[in-house]
């Protein structure tokens, strides 16, 4: 068991509340008197956790709004503003270059920055930003993630992979295409597709921590077991050039950082999700996960994607 989730079990007795939905999901939704469901989330990026020092600034602004937007859009929420959380360090230079890559984001989202905090670091520390993002819906529209059925199949809405590929590329570790690069700096959350899917899907995510794993707690929040075709996991054409037999793909499914939505789709809405997503599994009675391809059965791998401080 990880730290994370041996705190979050601990956080559990405190969020009593059922916005909170158990923290068995990523967002909180909240109904509001104005006729919408509010739906609030928080993410943190820290440097050398969830980007390089040598990242640029405007990227990490963008990856900082990005990822909690993704959060709003596996509610099908529209987001209506943020409040930034933000870690000085002593660089105003790097500061200027993330506020210009901030308003950036903030212009392309349409999302307006309502307010937050600055707080100084001690000198030498890794810099921590968070933001929380503010979305609205329609009363009961937020799939929650404990909401998976027996028999729902499972949907993932595009190629999974690329940015563990281009975190790989801003390491050195490997040379690939400049788009690998991006997916991995510059993530795009589903918004659009978060929408038309909210209406079909019994439970929504997404992949910040891995397929493997951000499906695996869909099914755990859910009572269920879950089983995935690793060969039907899309992967892009870029990915698929530096390999694609069953390591390469398991490699995909644990990497994170996709930011593509997994959902629970009831089998009669399966041609309305066929336009947006990509079905790769199915759930039923039981719990675990597990994976096969076309020669038969796949081990599951050690780890299932990431975790904070997994013992």
């Amino acid at each position: 068991m990880s730290d994370e989730t041996r705190l979050i079990d601990a956080l559990r007795t405190l969020a009593r509340h059922p916005a909170a939905r158990g923290l068995r999901d990523d967002a909180a939704v909240l109904p509001s008197p104005l006729g919408r469901d509010l739906v609030l989330t928080h993410d943190m990026i820290v440097e050398g956790v969830h980007y390089l020092p040598g990242d640029p600034p405007g990227d990490v602004a963008w990856k900082l709004l990005a990822v909690n937007l993704s959060d709003l859009a596996a509610k099908g929420a529209e987001p209506i503003g943020v409040l930034m959380g933000y870690g000085l360090t002593g660089q105003p230079g790097w500061d200027e270059e993330f506020v210009a890559g901030l308003g950036r984001a903030l212009d392309h989202f349409a999302v307006p920055l309502l307010g937050g905090d600055t707080v100084a670091q001690p000198a030498g520390d890794a810099r921590i930003l968070g933001l929380t993002a503010i979305g609205q819906v329609a009363p009961g529209g937020a799939p929650d993630r404990r909401g998976a059925r027996a028999g729902d199949l499972l949907f993932v809405t595009g190629p999974i992979g690329d940015a563990g590929l281009g975190l790989r590329i801003a390491r050195g570790e490997i040379e690939g295409p400049r788009r690998l690069l991006k997916a991995y700096r510059l993530p795009m959350p589903r918004l659009a597709e978060g929408r038309r899917l909210a209406a079909i899907a019994h439970a929504m995510a997404d992949v910040s921590d891995g397929l493997l794993i951000d499906a695996g707690r869909i099914a755990a929040a859910s009572g269920l077991a879950l089983s995935i075709a690793l060969d039907a996991v899309p992967m892009s054409a870029e990915a698929l050039t530096l390999g694609e037999d069953r390591a390469a793909r398991l490699a995909a499914a644990i990497a994170g950082d996709d930011y593509q939505l997994l959902c629970a789709i009831p089998p009669e809405a399966r041609g309305a999700a066929a336009g947006i997503a990509v079905e790769i599994g199915r759930f039923d009675a039981g719990s675990g996960i597990c994976l096969h391809d076309h020669d038969g059965a796949v081990p599951l791998p050690a780890s299932l994607g990431f975790e904070h401080n997994r013992s």
